[in-house]
């Protein structure tokens, strides 16, 4: 197979997550009291367990390789700050599409540094799909809730949204392939500019809505998306033994 090709399977499986998770979150609809507090908790901390796991063993270890340490410091408290300043815009126009404005703001990058790597041979490519997999099942789960309570758009509507902005990441993983693999500190950069900014967000966004009085579920959610990720990532490094 084609490696232009591969990317798009790989960018379009992660991106169809989204509506995947937008699909879930429709089952309230016929179901009710299906989709309770804890169990919407829990799917969020699923998604932060998730994300969690990306920075942790894909963005972070490969964006660190070609800089020094204050660099690599430097960078991703950059890409905090930039998310901090995405969030203050979002916060001020009071938009109602600002956890699909959040979800992009991490499926882009990541999806570049997909097509990035499998340019310069890195065997991460399949376990960063598959982590940004996870974390859009949910992240597509709560911006349809999100657009639903606050707009009057159709469920059909939003699904179809959802499905239109899977494909930025096939396109960002081309063009990361064919121009920015070319510049290798470049994608270094941009997943370390991604980790910060996903830190950023995890307890910005997704950490305040996790806990609950009484309830136990949600954090262990976090925990068992963190666990999937690095089963994922023991399982693409054959040196390490389970």
């Amino acid at each position: 197979m084609p490696e232009w090709m591969y990317i798009l399977l790989l960018t379009l499986m992660a991106g169809l997550a989204m509506p995947l998770g937008g699909l879930l979150a429709t089952l309230d609809s016929f179901r009710p009291n299906w989709l309770n507090e804890e169990l919407r908790h829990s799917v969020t901390a699923f998604g932060g367990g998730a994300l969690l796991s990306a920075v942790a063993f894909v963005l972070v270890p490969e964006g660190i390789e070609p800089f020094d340490p204050w660099l690599s410091a430097g960078l991703f408290l950059l890409g905090g700050i930039m998310f901090m300043m995405i969030d203050i815009q979002l916060d001020k126009h009071h938009t109602s599409a600002g956890q699909l404005a959040a979800m992009l703001s991490d499926f882009i990058p990541e999806s570049i540094a997909l097509g990035a790597s499998i340019a310069l041979g890195k065997g991460s490519s399949v376990l960063l799909a598959l982590l940004i997999a996870m974390q859009n099942v949910p992240e597509g789960f709560n911006a349809f809730r999100e657009l639903k309570a606050s707009s009057r758009y159709r469920s059909s509507t939003i699904l179809t949204v959802l499905a239109v902005l899977a494909l930025a990441g096939p396109a960002a993983g081309l063009l990361a392939y064919y121009w920015l693999a070319s510049f290798s500190e470049l994608v270094s950069g941009i997943m370390l500019l991604a980790a910060g900014g996903i830190l950023y967000a995890v307890f910005q966004d997704i950490a305040p809505q996790v806990r609950l009085e009484k309830h136990w579920g949600p954090p262990l959610g976090a925990v068992i998306g963190f666990v999937l990720g690095l089963m994922g990532f023991m399982l693409t490094h054959k040196s390490i033994h389970i």
